[in-house]
């Protein structure tokens, strides 16, 4: 009866036509580049990369920090930074951009350009998966007949829960679209020429000046909500690279026993209740195969939100081995954070590898063909068994140990 007497439909089949009116001011409010997150309903953004959304439950959530951890020569680390700017710039978000470096506004001009359309995307992808069918179809009855009915492995961890844009990465973005944005930034080496050397707190000068910054634009833009913006609401991306380092005048990267040893922890404390006030997000690049004291690593890492790693094959034995010839490195995501729930978001593949193809950058499942030619040698198939114990438990299960079974 209660249902009649709302108005509306005339319930059928056990369903009822009653509504319930939610308040505007407690439902989230629509902002370009966002949506709530169906399982602890927090709002989230894309990192720029879809497929690293898929790996981190959706997306980044508003008001949390991103920290990467730099592969060896920061060539991928540098590429996830451009994209998390990249997806900024497309949605129209502000963006804080700051560096010790690179002049922030050389960092925007190297931004990929997007691809606003996803069909150039789909016929990139035709085109790769065309030349691998070819061989595959020529061979599919040289396979055990057993493996045939299997089903195919997903390459991707979540390829139809897309979130975000894709960019070609063999392109820049156009100076039109970025100017047609609002972005900040800090250049350490003028911001000492500019103003003189302070120390507070037991923290450097530049990580001082640094929350000094992103304090200011959060209180004066009106990131913070104490008082209504003046147009619609907007997201503040905050991108900061390779924090930690010795341009930003700190020691962890040249000693065990560093002069300033808690500085970076205090500033990643502060950095975190200004995010957690504000509708922010930040991603930060740390060079952590620099860090000798590992007990440091260890606070930062506790003192982040979401931390992923990246692991070049450049320089390694893997760059050379047959088993990796289709990945550039690894990604080891060693934390998630927990929000409004008792569990992590995470996506159930923990076995990750990146690709860096022609135009585009993409995160897949890591899986190891099968080893079942006859005509491999006695050694190469040694040397295979060997590497895969490089691998973790989930595929170095795979084949473990120098035996094989014929069938």
């Amino acid at each position: 009866m209660a249902a009649l007497a709302t108005g509306g439909a005339t319930p059928s089949d056990g369903a009822t036509s009653f509504q319930r009116k939610v308040p505007a001011s407690s439902r989230l409010a629509a902002i370009a580049g966002t949506r709530p997150s169906v399982r602890h309903g927090q709002l989230l953004l894309s990192s720029g990369l879809p497929s690293l959304d898929c790996v981190l439950g959706g997306g980044l959530a508003v008001g949390t920090l991103l920290l990467i951890e730099e592969d060896k020569y920061g060539i991928y680390s540098n590429l996830l930074f451009k994209y998390f700017l990249a997806e900024g710039i497309v949605c129209g978000h502000n963006l804080f951009v700051a560096s010790a470096k690179e002049d922030p506004a050389d960092i925007l001009k190297e931004v990929p350009a997007p691809l606003f359309d996803d069909v150039h995307k789909n016929q990139v992808d035709e085109k790769e998966t065309a030349v691998k069918s070819k061989p595959e179809s020529q061979e599919s009855m040289k396979i055990a007949w057993r493996y045939q009915n299997l089903p195919k492995i997903e390459v991707s961890p979540a390829a139809s829960a897309r979130f975000g844009h894709y960019y070609d990465v063999s392109k820049t973005v156009s100076p039109e679209l970025l100017q047609s944005i609002k972005w900040h930034r800090f250049f350490l080496p003028e911001e000492m020429s500019l103003h003189p050397e302070i120390k507070t707190g037991n923290m450097t000068c530049g990580y001082t000046r640094l929350l000094q910054s992103i304090q200011r634009i959060i209180y004066q833009e009106g990131f913070d909500g104490s008082y209504p913006q003046k147009n619609q609401k907007n997201i503040l991306r905050i991108g900061i690279q390779s924090l930690g380092s010795v341009l930003w005048g700190d020691d962890i990267c040249c000693a065990d026993n560093p002069e300033d040893v808690h500085s970076l922890t205090k500033f990643l404390y502060v950095l975190r209740g200004l995010l957690r006030m504000s509708l922010s997000a930040c991603i930060i690049t740390v060079p952590a195969h620099l860090i000798q004291n590992k007990a440091i690593m260890e606070r930062v890492t506790n003192l982040s939100d979401t931390v992923v790693g990246l692991e070049s094959f450049i320089g390694s034995e893997r760059e050379t081995n047959p088993l990796y010839k289709d990945y550039q490195g690894l990604i080891h995501v060693h934390q998630i954070p927990r929000l409004n729930s008792l569990i992590c978001d995470a996506s159930g593949t923990k076995d990750l590898a990146f690709r860096l193809k022609r135009k585009l950058f993409t995160i897949e499942r890591l899986h190891l063909p099968p080893d079942l030619s006859d005509t491999v040698s006695r050694s190469s198939k040694q040397d295979l068994a060997e590497s895969t114990k490089l691998l973790s438990s989930g595929c170095g299960a795979m084949a473990i140990g120098k035996k094989h079974l014929d069938f």
